[in-house]
């Protein structure tokens, strides 16, 4: 079994995350390059994070993006009969995704798993019984949003004042 998930999120004042299929905020260059660091930079040489996310952050993604480079790039999808043109794989559930994450193909070539999104995928990942990190970064500032991050139950996670490589 996945040993831990990690998930990573942008949220504007009122937890919102997206907006009519786009982030609701203006591009944040610094916050894109922290989201392109902690996603991509692989602790154990050899191996690669991956990236879970449902069908619409794919789609979200511009794609001369796509697949987010230096990861395993995994899609989410009931609907979808084959993995999207540049993802890796395609799981119908966040349960299939960590069961080929164990399988033998990707076992080794893994070292963190990351949730990128969006809302069902981040929910499904915080109601896990698992060791889990929400590395959440705060806009002060509310934008229109049609699409927001799940409630945080606080019993489940503890706020950490500091994180190694996370900007205070």
């Amino acid at each position: 079994m996945v040993r831990s998930l990690n998930s990573i999120v942008a949220v504007c004042q009122n937890m919102g995350i997206g907006k009519d299929g786009n982030l609701p905020w203006p591009p944040l260059r610094n916050e894109y390059k922290y989201f392109q660091r902690m996603t991509s930079t692989s602790h154990v040489e050899g191996k690669q994070n991956a990236v879970i996310m449902g069908k619409k952050t794919w789609f979200s993604i511009p794609e001369k993006n796509r697949p987010l480079k230096d990861r395993i790039n995994i899609v989410l999808s009931r609907e979808l009969k084959e993995a999207p043109k540049g993802a890796h794989y395609l799981s119908k559930s966040l349960d299939d995704a960590l069961a080929l994450l164990d399988s033998p193909e990707l076992k080794s070539k893994v070292d963190m798993v990351w949730i990128v999104g969006g809302t069902a995928v981040y929910k499904a990942a915080m109601e896990k019984p698992i060791n889990h990190r929400l590395f959440v970064t705060r806009i002060l500032h509310e934008f229109e949003s049609d699409t927001f991050f799940p409630e945080i139950d606080y019993k489940d996670f503890k706020l950490l004042t500091e994180y190694p490589g996370v900007p205070a």
